[in-house]
């Protein structure tokens, strides 16, 4: 006799009506096909329930069981989520198999130890294994979103509905993002900002916008915003702290003089020493220019491709000291100073923080997380199997991700989309952007301890993206490092897995574009370079996203720290500015509304939250890599204690990545 234990998805829609059977499969057969008994309860949400099956003959060691769902008398088909299945075979061996998926008609579900594929793999496996592939292929098939950036899924209409299930919102998470979405959206209508196509009169009157909407830091940086160790700040802290880099020699298009920058410097130094020194620093915008702009409320848009030098006082603090906001000087292109009016000095950095928005929306944020946790995700579904180990690791950071990419490109960045109401890069910006930033993106620039060295990054203080990251990488690498190793006993078997060879390949040409000059690895020889690589990726999919994504609203609610389009030209001369040219340059009513809400309804995961290194669904069933699991999740708790305890010494704190705080996967 066997004895079954089934077990029913907690989610209120998890349970069934219909018939369900099973079939185990053996080394030695498969047994016949076994209905389960019907009763109500048996299949209802959260329930465990114990059967017990008669089979004569003796299957040998269980590899695989063949779980079907049909319809019950003339009721329509009821799909079925099922977290997992135990089997308990009379000689007492206990086999589990885990799935925490739906069920639509019929699944094999492969016994629970990872298995990597060899020689001596048995064919059974194998055949298996291609025929889920094979099943994959079918529902996750690639499509261009726009030429030169990472393909996408091929669904139609790019409506979320449309995904396999497996890849849509729980129906708590849907019903917690609908209604959020869904109120912060009347709000703005009911209080008639949607519709309002006005300069505002003040900058006061922005404040309205969020009169109702607030978050633990967004009133700090409306009282800050104009401070300069505050914009420098945000570079290192902000929502966009990969950009800057060290300045050894400052641009031949950017002729900023001794004399310039000496009222910021002092007495006792100068430009060229401060180069020397390393304290120089420089954020370029170049890649935006030639990038088309919006067209709003009737008027034209502006995008500027500005160039921001910074200086590390002897006091730690990163300081604005020129901006020039063109790639091309000249006499109508001046270098702006923190020695010129206060109007003209706060309209430059305004220039600056929408060029960053821009860039940090469409590269930092849109390309380097979402698309490639989605380009990840359906490479994953395509190439690597259920009962492969790798697809153990990485798989619950890919969890929704499908779902909330189909949602951006048809509300957020689709046509009539957010984007198009109220950014300088919609209506045919983005696509353009994305082609240029993706040609420029490399793998150093993917891997968080490379990309800090290669932008000269290590060494200057208060930088708590790095602080913190470079801990949850190593925190991952760990992790990592131990499934890895486990599994793959020599860098041999890494070199001859096909199942992971064509998944990598798979990344590298659907994602990457098979650009080489990324260094992007096409395949891998080693298990160190397996580990980088799964490093790398769940960090983009989990703490990366946390760290672009999480503060938005507080640092874009205050709309002139962020705004998303400006609508008069830059600048040419000097002197000339007042408030009323900057009330006049900033986003309209009804542009700011867009923006604000949806930074809003992006910065606030609904329910069914996953935390980094949570893992309900147990994939893994092997002792050792439990191990692996409990000990990552300590690491991240020591992690998270030591940022919690420096936070609270801090005015403005920075808990972005805070492990409890950081999603599992790009869900939001």
């Amino acid at each position: 006799m066997y004895k079954l234990k089934i077990a029913t998805g907690t989610d209120l829609a998890a349970s069934t009506c219909s018939d369900v059977s099973i079939v185990l499969v053996g080394l030695h057969g498969e047994s016949e096909v076994h209905h389960l008994p019907h009763h109500w309860d048996n299949f209802i949400s959260g329930a465990v329930t114990e059967f017990n099956i008669t089979e004569n003959k003796d299957l040998g060691e269980l590899l695989f069981i063949r779980l079907s769902i049909e319809p019950y008398l003339n009721f329509h088909l009821d799909p079925w989520y099922c977290n997992y299945v135990t089997v308990t075979c009379p000689n007492g061996q206990l086999y589990q198999f885990p799935l925490y998926q739906w069920i639509l008609k019929s699944v094999e579900i492969p016994e629970g130890k990872g298995i990597v594929i060899t020689k001596n793999t048995p064919p059974v496996i194998q055949q298996q294994r291609q025929l889920e592939l094979g099943i994959q292929r079918e529902t996750h098939k690639w499509k261009v979103y726009a030429e030169g950036a990472p393909r996408c899924i091929d669904v139609k209409n790019n409506d979320p509905h449309n995904l396999p299930p497996n890849d849509q919102y729980s129906f708590r998470k849907q019903v917690t993002f609908g209604l959020a979405s869904y109120s912060s959206g009347l709000e703005a209508k009911l209080d008639g900002y949607v519709y309002n196509t006005d300069t505002w009169p003040t900058l006061d009157d922005i404040k309205l916008v969020t009169f109702l909407r607030k978050s633990q830091y967004s009133d700090i940086v409306s009282n800050i915003w104009k401070e300069d160790t505050f914009f420098g700040g945000q570079y290192l802290n902000g929502t966009n702290p990969t950009l800057i880099k060290k300045c050894v020699k400052v641009p031949e298009n950017f002729p900023v003089t001794d004399d310039m920058v000496a009222p910021s410097l002092g007495t006792s130094t100068n430009l060229q020493k401060e180069l020397q020194n390393g304290h120089i620093f420089l954020a370029d915008y170049g890649i935006l220019q030639g990038v088309p702009a919006n067209t709003i409320n009737g008027r034209p848009q502006y995008i500027a491709s500005p160039m921001c030098l910074l200086w590390k006082n002897p006091e730690g603090q990163l300081l604005p000291i020129a901006i020039q906001l063109s790639q091309t000087p000249g006499k109508n292109v001046p270098i702006f100073l923190p020695s010129d009016s206060e109007y003209d000095w706060v309209l430059a950095k305004i220039w600056v923080r929408s060029a960053d928005f821009q860039l940090h929306e469409t590269d930092t944020h849109l390309l380097r997380t979402h698309l490639l946790a989605e380009v990840f995700s359906i490479a994953t579904s395509r190439q690597l199997p259920m009962g492969h180990p790798v697809y153990k690791l990485i798989f619950p950071h890919l969890r929704y991700t499908l779902e909330i990419n189909c949602f951006a490109r048809t509300r957020l960045i689709g046509p009539g989309g957010i984007f198009d109401q109220a950014s300088a890069t919609g209506k045919g910006g983005v696509p353009v952007l994305l082609r240029k930033v993706t040609a420029e993106l490399t793998y150093s620039s993917l891997c968080v301890p490379d990309d800090i060295k290669g932008r000269g990054m290590d060494q200057i203080p208060n930088y708590l993206y790095r602080d913190d990251g470079l801990k949850i990488w190593a925190a991952i690498e760990s992790y990592v490092s131990d499934i890895i190793n486990y599994y793959y006993t020599s860098d041999e078997m890494v070199k001859e897995d096909p199942e992971l060879q064509a998944w990598v390949a798979e990344v590298f040409k659907e994602g990457f574009l098979e650009n080489k000059s990324s260094e992007v690895p096409y395949s891998l020889e080693t298990r160190a370079s397996l580990i980088k690589y799964l490093t790398m990726a769940i960090f983009r999919c989990s703490a990366q996203h946390a760290a672009v994504n999480s503060g938005q609203f507080d640092f874009y609610s205050w709309m002139p720290n962020g705004p998303t389009t400006m609508k008069s030209p830059p600048p040419s001369t000097k002197g000339v500015t007042t408030m009323k040219t900057i009330l006049e340059t900033l986003p309209d009513v009804n542009a700011t509304t867009s923006g604000v809400t949806v930074v809003w309804v992006l910065s606030n995961e609904p329910m069914d939250r996953r935390r980094l290194g949570e893992y309900p669904d147990e994939l893994f069933t092997e002792k050792t890599p439990l191990q692996s699991i409990k000990k990552f999740q300590d690491q991240l708790s020591e992690i998270s204690k030591s940022i919690q305890e420096r936070n609270k010494t801090m005015l403005l704190p920075y808990p972005y990545l805070d492990p409890n705080q950081i999603e599992n996967s790009v869900s939001i």
